[in-house]
């Protein structure tokens, strides 16, 4: 049975203490979906909603962060492009990933929102401020989470989430208004 979702004000103030933004990369970032051609080049579909979420979320204050258990050149090059804070990428531990990088950034682990779909993100969820899957996480991920998105991964799950965050610390109309000049 699925762990009961918080009270909306108890999220709404999870949401205004988050300062950095964690994700993992398949199953959140994409689709889950990894291509591999006959001569072994990878690659991946990452959806441009997301990417402009993550460019908002670092104009506006927030520190973003990957941390991915399979390294993957694909993933690295978009880093690079988002001009991402933090990039984890390998097999050990993503707990210890997190705990590193929320040292060198200073910050606790109720001001880190945290997205994780699947079993490798559990011990990350259940430590985070805010932890968030997607509904097409699997049960485990889902029933941490204080919050599922309506997107799924790969399909703008990240953008929802920064729009909520960025709504809930006041500068989401900000954003609007920069825009619609």
């Amino acid at each position: 049975m699925p762990a009961a979702r918080p009270p909306a004000r108890d999220l709404r103030a999870r949401l205004r203490r988050v300062r950095l933004l964690l994700c993992d990369v398949d199953g959140i970032l994409t689709d889950g979906s990894v291509f591999i051609s006959g001569d072994g080049m990878e690659t991946k579909r990452f959806n441009i909603h997301d990417g402009l979420g993550i460019v908002l979320a670092r104009k506006h204050g927030l520190k973003v962060g990957w941390v991915s258990a399979r390294p993957s050149p694909a993933t690295a090059q978009r880093a690079a492009e988002l001009k991402i804070d933090f990039l984890h990428q390998d097999k050990s531990p993503k707990l210890n990933a997190v705990g590193a990088i929320l040292s060198t950034a200073g910050m606790d682990w109720d001001e880190l929102c945290y997205m994780g779909d699947d079993v490798v993100d559990l011990a990350v969820l259940r430590r985070a401020g805010l932890a968030v899957s997607v509904p097409d996480g699997t049960a485990g991920a889902r029933a941490l989470a204080h919050h599922v998105t309506r997107a799924r991964g790969g399909h703008g799950a990240v953008r929802e989430v920064v729009e909520l965050i960025l709504k809930a610390q006041g500068k989401w109309a900000t954003i609007v208004r920069e825009y619609a000049k």
